[in-house]
């Protein structure tokens, strides 16, 4: 086999492009096992509204003031994004998301998990992305989070050390910040070793292209 990957995907909880970008490349990296290439997958913090209350905003309003877009594009994109999230097999709940909400307590939860295992970390990001995107919960929301961790199998303990404090906050802003000053400004942003970047929710065959280059220059 050859020497694994680094994958830095950085993303926020509530991109949809972020989700329909991890499952692609949860997808290439299934085509590309088979041939022996393998990769360690990191999640890292973004947030795309970092100063959203925590009562969150209204989704159409938010779109078409911070885009500039009208209601009639927010639909449209709306059906896009459900097509694209069904093509690589992630349900877009038709309705479910009427609001934004803060995403920071989730992404602290999300580093606690990675210090657990990459495993556990992108267990648990799949559950928060169905609880947002699918069932259109607030992501932010305590119950939510706890429902989340259940999924993703935390600990109950831990998880509620983290919830009940700010744990891994500090954390959270450094590295958000670390990319901030890499020039990331938009989400998902795919980093293969440190070095190739990957901009979008990318179809699965642009990724297992840059896997394979990526594994041959390594060979």
């Amino acid at each position: 086999m050859l020497a694994g990957m680094k994958i830095d995907f950085v993303s926020d909880v509530s991109c949809p492009w972020c989700a329909i970008g991890l499952h692609a490349l949860e997808q290439a990296l299934d085509r590309v096992r088979a041939d022996g290439i393998s990769a360690t997958l990191h999640l890292q913090p973004f947030e795309l509204n970092p100063a959203m209350p925590p009562e969150g905003e209204e989704i159409v309003g938010h779109l078409t003031r911070k885009y500039g877009i009208t209601p009639e594009q927010v639909a449209a994109n709306t059906e896009a994004i459900r097509q694209r999230g069904a093509s690589v097999g992630f349900t877009f709940g038709l309705g479910k998301r009427s609001r934004i909400w803060n995403t920071f307590d989730a992404h602290r939860l999300l580093h606690h998990a990675g210090l657990i295992s990459p495993e556990a970390q992108c267990r648990l990001k799949h559950a928060l992305l169905r609880a947002y995107f699918t069932r259109g919960q607030n992501p932010g929301a305590r119950d939510v989070l706890w429902q989340a961790a259940a999924e993703a199998g935390l600990e109950a303990a831990e998880v509620d050390a983290v919830l009940s404090s700010d744990r891994h906050a500090e954390a959270v802003r450094e590295r958000e910040l670390f990319y901030q000053q890499h020039g990331i400004r938009s989400v998902p942003a795919i980093i293969l070793n440190e070095r190739h970047l990957i901009s979008g929710g990318q179809p699965v065959e642009v990724f297992e292209q840059a896997l394979r280059q990526i594994a041959a220059q390594q060979a």
